[in-house]
């Protein structure tokens, strides 16, 4: 019988709270920020808006994300293994290289834009850029402080993230004008903030740990390596996911209007983006428990739990999705009157089925927690491309035949598929897994 420890208890109980504590702070901040931005920009500039933010998602997809997911994932076996300095400045190579990336292709656009006299989007797209590459950095010192169980000041910076966003844009706003460049420059000024109070506890962190070179100290290109063959499947799918998540926005602006980008754009953070936030605080508490507990597969038992964690964390997420759904289909019109400015109003009924869409992705996310704790990452590859790319054609067909209720349908139809797609290759990993341990 496994022995009872107080003192693991009282840790995960301390986690869970900064956890909760973060993700509510987090989640009603995007909650206000909406109300604040909706009321101080009219559709048509919010619409902009979040059709810039899709330049900062790209970036977020193929590049700085992937990088922020391998240092989360090796985090700890660096830690274990007393080969943190090796780790960090292999780690510091590959976001080197990705900002050269980054740079490229925010110079290439931009040259573009200034051919075609596209001055307003130039400056957009420059301000969304230096938010991406500023988020980016954010996002790995996120990553290795969550991984680190580092939980208060992650949610700190959750917290300060989401807030400072919405209310440096606000102010920006107010001072110089309601238009996107100007709030995606209150954005990158937060993000900046963030990143720098990242960067100062962070190194406060590193100093509390011992021996962070182990006394042999494993070579720099087996990091390099062991973290590029782990990123290297999330930045291929990458570009295919992006291009589904921000097809609906773009469908919406080809074949309707950037009115209704506005409009989508709200709705879309009230139900999807909030409710995959809120379902996300459990895979937030638990994935670097997973990783930890998985360490490099090695070990039978210890995997044996990460799957059985993993499969109540995501029926867990499906149950929290069926309450908000009941939810937000009986008080969606309060919640928009209490959250959007009145302009926004007129796509208050389709609230519900944002948030059933936002809560199966996040319930999809919940079980791939199985693969990336197996080091099967390449195993996600299939589902995040078929739906990418069944994505796009429905976002597309959804907008052009029926505006944002299409949109609305094409994001649940594409978060189901998702959903039940890992589920399946989930399930059939881990009786491979059983059947090879038999």
């Amino acid at each position: 019988m496994p022995q009872y420890r107080p003192d693991r208890f009282r840790r995960v109980g301390r986690e869970f709270f900064w956890v909760v504590v973060g993700q509510a702070i987090a989640t009603l901040g995007g909650l206000v920020g909406v109300r604040l931005l909706t009321g101080l920009l009219p559709p048509n500039a919010y619409g902009d808006l979040a059709l810039g933010m899709t330049l900062a998602t790209l970036v977020n997809q193929i590049v700085t994300g992937p990088i922020a997911n391998a240092a989360s994932r090796f985090f700890s076996p660096a830690r274990e293994a007393n080969e943190l300095e090796s780790f960090l400045e292999a780690l510091r190579r590959l976001l080197v290289k990705g900002t050269v990336v980054v740079l490229l292709v925010a110079g290439s656009i931009s040259l573009v834009l200034l051919i075609n006299g596209q001055f307003e989007w130039l400056w957009l797209g420059l301000a969304a850029f230096s938010c991406a590459l500023l988020s980016g950095y954010s996002g790995a010192l996120d990553s290795m402080q969550n991984a680190a169980r580092q939980r208060s000041v992650v949610a700190w910076h959750q917290a300060l993230s989401t807030w400072g966003r919405f209310l440096a844009a606000a102010g920006l706003v107010l001072w110089l004008g309601p238009t996107s460049v100007v709030a995606m420059l209150g954005y990158v000024l937060a993000t900046l903030l963030v990143l720098l109070s990242q960067f100062l506890l962070f190194r406060r962190t590193l100093r509390a740990t011992d021996n962070i070179r182990g006394e042999e100290g494993m070579p720099h290109q087996c990091w390099d390596t062991r973290m590029f063959i782990y990123a290297w499947p999330f930045a291929t799918w990458g570009i295919l996911t992006w291009a589904q998540m921000a097809s609906d926005r773009w469908g919406l602006q080809v074949f309707v209007s950037n009115r209704d980008v506005g409009l989508y754009a709200a709705l879309y953070q009230i139900g999807y983006s909030s409710v995959s936030t809120a379902a996300g605080l459990m895979a937030q508490l638990v994935g670097p428990v997973l990783f930890q507990r998985a360490g490099d597969t090695s070990n039978t038992s210890r995997m044996v739990q990460v799957n059985m964690t993993n499969r109540l964390l995501t029926f867990g997420t499906l149950g929290l999705t069926a309450v908000v759904f009941v939810t937000a289909a009986v008080y969606h019109d309060p919640i928009f009157r209490i959250f959007v400015a009145p302009e926004y109003a007129s796509v208050a009924y389709l609230l519900p089925w944002m948030a059933l869409a936002g809560g199966l992705f996040a319930a999809g996310q919940a079980a791939s927690l199985n693969l990336m704790s197996s080091l099967a990452t390449r195993a996600l590859l299939m589902p995040k491309i078929g739906t990418g790319i069944l994505g796009v054609g429905l976002n597309f067909l959804g907008a052009a035949l029926f505006g944002i209720p299409g949109v609305v349908v094409a994001s649940i139809i594409i978060a189901a598929v998702y959903f039940v797609w890992i589920l399946v290759i989930t399930r059939s990993s881990v009786l491979q897994f059983n059947s090879s341990t038999h």
